[in-house]
């Protein structure tokens, strides 16, 4: 699919992509971010053995395991299974995913010349994703696929922290002590991030969505100076495609307007903020997603619906309204009450 050229037909008019464009919906649509994963015993079944970078390289199995919620849940939209630091290990960045702590960088870019390290990413460097995406679409044939990508601050925290981080002093030390060389590394990262995302629009995505997960690190002035040009840059490179493009972080309440404006169509939002008042500090114009907090799904059938009826209250009067966690599904959640959850939704909604 190229820039400019309309939907493909057959996920048009899903609830998910109304919902996204702001429009009538049947019902409201729902998808969990981390739907596909560690929850599901399919998923551990499948994934045994198999070290996590290897298995998003796999076409057969990528498709494999972004299918299995869509089947057991009945979601609306499935999401590709990849990880954020996927098109960093493509250009070349030595880095791995170590069980029980996340990703790791061999060699952390702290310096100028470590920019070296960023080249281009190029649809070649990726090929397994234009494969299992086209594997995807043909299964999932009205249900749409999302795409997604790291942002570039959350992937530059990795990058400079070499693995996750709780604090963010390096990352930040770089932001505040030199921002030139900050400035570069998030556009070369946006780039990047860009080009990622293209690969899987023009393999069939019908949505993406920007991952910020640790923006919510950072007080508003920051956020605008630093990181919100390079946010921008890729919803922009993507935005001819004519996609919802869907922008989320955690801990985000005082960034929601930003994170709007850096050019989200859907804003998603965290279980802090209630939904109407999210609206309020996204403005006018676009459709929010979330955001039961992932926790309740621990407690009672009853609570989860209590939770949910909340939810759906306070997103009544929404333009848009996308059901979705807070925050990810957590790795001990029972898949059942997701099934449920999603029914509930369903049932509840039902126009």
């Amino acid at each position: 699919m190229s820039a400019n050229q309309t939907q493909p037909s057959a996920t048009y008019d899903s609830a998910f992509l109304r919902a996204c464009r702001r429009e009538p919906v049947p019902h409201t649509p729902v998808w969990f971010m981390r739907q596909a994963g560690r929850s599901l015993p399919e998923y551990r079944k499948v994934r045994e053995g198999i070290p996590m970078l290897e298995s998003c390289m796999r076409p057969e199995l990528v498709t494999e395991i972004t299918l299995q919620p869509v089947r057991r849940h009945g979601v609306d939209a499935a999401i590709y299974f990849s990880d954020i630091v996927v098109p960093l290990k493509a250009i070349g960045i030595d880095l791995d995913i170590k069980p029980g702590v996340g990703p790791v960088v061999e060699r952390p870019i702290r310096t100028r010349a470590d920019l070296a390290q960023l080249r281009d990413l190029t649809p070649e460097d990726v090929s397994y994703v234009t494969e299992a995406i086209g594997m995807l679409t043909r299964e999932l044939g009205a249900t749409p696929l999302i795409g997604f990508a790291g942002a570039p601050f959350t992937l530059a925290s990795y990058l400079v922290e070499g693995g996750p981080s709780r604090t963010y002093e390096n990352a930040k030390a770089m932001m505040y002590g030199d921002p030139e060389l900050w400035a570069d590394l998030l556009d070369r990262l946006a780039d990047i991030t860009a080009a990622f995302l293209k690969v899987q629009i023009e393999a069939g995505a019908s949505a993406v969505q920007l991952f910020d997960s640790w923006a919510g690190a950072l007080a508003p002035v920051d956020y605008r100076r630093s990181v919100l040009p390079a946010s921008a840059k890729v919803f922009r490179a993507v935005e001819d495609y004519g996609v919802p493009r869907i922008h989320f972080g955690v801990g985000t309440g005082e960034l929601l307007g930003l994170m709007g404006e850096a050019g989200a169509d859907v804003v998603g939002v965290d279980w802090r903020v209630p939904l109407d008042e999210a609206a309020r500090r996204v403005g006018p114009g676009k459709a929010l997603q979330g955001n039961l907090d992932p926790t309740v799904l621990f407690a009672s059938t009853e609570a989860v619906e209590a939770k949910t009826r909340e939810v759906l209250d306070t997103a009544a009067g929404l333009e848009g309204h996308v059901f979705n966690l807070g925050h990810g599904v957590m790795p001990s959640t029972d898949p059942d009450a997701l099934t449920r959850l999603v029914d509930y939704v369903h049932t509840r909604t039902a126009r």
